[in-house]
């Protein structure tokens, strides 16, 4: 899905994407970002534990706001996003936290551009390098997602039932992943 941000005059490209088996998520990082336009910024993360792709757009929002208002913590668009999407102040948290691992095969994507062409072209030349194809269904909040995504944000039975309405667990717990990214600027 790609949406232009007319705040920040960015286009923010989020996709899933299913590869085969990463080896090494070093490897990984090489290969995407080998030949990225200057003007881009890509950032991968493991699908298991993105909670949808308003997960994904509401931390490229809180990204490109740190930076507009110099309140940024990490001096790359990419990895401010990370961070804000983890809801970790650390790097190497964020990254234990929702970084893709060795072995993993379901890959959530978010490339910032200012052309959505950059965009467009910078996704076809990473699906082919990694021989990858879209998915979208990665992004999707799963039950078995869902356990997860609760463990890492420490979502707990009481507080999910706090704001859940009879069959919106899903719903409520993209809710709370959104709501600890917003706390995360209010630690700053």
């Amino acid at each position: 899905m790609l949406r232009f941000v007319e705040e920040f005059q960015k286009y923010v490209l989020i996709t899933g994407l299913k590869a085969k088996k990463i080896d090494t998520p070093e490897e990984l990082l090489r290969v995407v970002n080998r030949g990225k336009p200057s003007n881009v910024e890509i950032q991968v993360f493991d699908a298991q534990h993105v909670a949808t792709w308003e997960h994904l757009h509401f931390a490229v929002l809180n990204a490109l706001t740190a930076y507009k208002n110099k309140a940024n913590v990490s001096r790359s668009l990419a990895m401010e996003t990370m961070l804000y999407a983890s809801a970790q102040r650390q790097i190497r948290k964020a990254t234990e936290f929702l970084g893709i691992k060795s072995g993993s095969a379901r890959i959530a994507m978010v490339i910032i551009s200012e052309k959505p062409e950059d965009s467009e072209s910078t996704l076809s030349r990473i699906l082919r390098r990694i021989e990858a194809e879209s998915d979208e269904a990665v992004l999707e909040l799963t039950d078995a997602k869902a356990a997860s995504i609760r463990r890492i944000f420490g979502i707990s039975d009481g507080e999910l039932g706090v704001v859940t309405k009879a069959s919106e667990t899903k719903r409520a717990l993209v809710d709370l992943v959104i709501e600890r990214m917003a706390l995360l600027t209010t630690e700053r």
